[in-house]
């Protein structure tokens, strides 16, 4: 069952980055469905230095940010990594959770056509940019509602908080004291979560 717009519309963004480890992301792109289950998140508030919309600070890129909670937000790293994030919160409100790592379930074929053949099996989507292109992720799903059939997320199991770790995210050493704050969540121990 698909996760429905109450649960991305809540006002805290690092509850819910917390809350979407053990869903399960889908896509169906190019008649193929592709899936896996979350296990690395990291969250985004406007008010801190890591956000691209830090500040209210909106653009043509973080425009999407601003509407409410549940659509794709997709944008381009380094020219060459599409990254995927679920816009979460009430229109006006610009946060966002960063999905970082999934663990493959569905589609694995699929994902290793696009990933090329040589790639090893733990590093499919052991990573932002990897799984977007095992997904078929990019952006012209920019904006796409979590409810559509493109792109969605649905329940998959509740992780223990025994089972999971707190960290800060990574790659933002510019967010200077924000940098450090304990916004990642990832599965205790699962081999596909990133790494740091």
């Amino acid at each position: 069952m698909k996760l429905d717009r109450d649960f991305y519309q809540r006002d805290d963004v690092v509850e819910i980055s917390r809350d979407l480890l053990g869903k399960v992301l889908v896509t169906h792109v190019g008649g193929v469905i592709t899936s896996g289950i979350i296990v690395e998140t990291e969250a985004y508030s406007w008010k801190e230095r890591g956000c691209h919309a830090y500040g209210a600070k909106h653009t043509p890129r973080t425009s999407v940010m601003f509407k409410p909670g549940g659509r794709a937000y997709v944008y381009l790293c380094y020219g060459m990594h599409h990254l995927f994030n679920v816009v979460t919160n009430r229109e006006g409100v610009a946060d966002a959770v960063l999905i970082r790592a999934l663990e493959p379930l569905e589609g694995i074929d699929a994902m290793m056509a696009r990933r090329g053949d040589k790639v090893k099996f733990h590093h499919l989507t052991s990573g932002p940019g990897k799984l977007t292109r095992s997904l078929g992720i990019d952006r012209s799903l920019n904006g796409k509602l979590l409810s559509d059939n493109e792109i969605w997320i649905e329940e998959g199991k509740r992780i223990p908080a025994s089972q999971v770790e707190v960290s800060k995210r990574i790659g933002i050493d510019y967010a200077g004291e924000d940098a450090l704050l304990p916004w990642r969540f990832t599965i205790k121990g699962n081999p596909w979560v990133s790494k740091a």
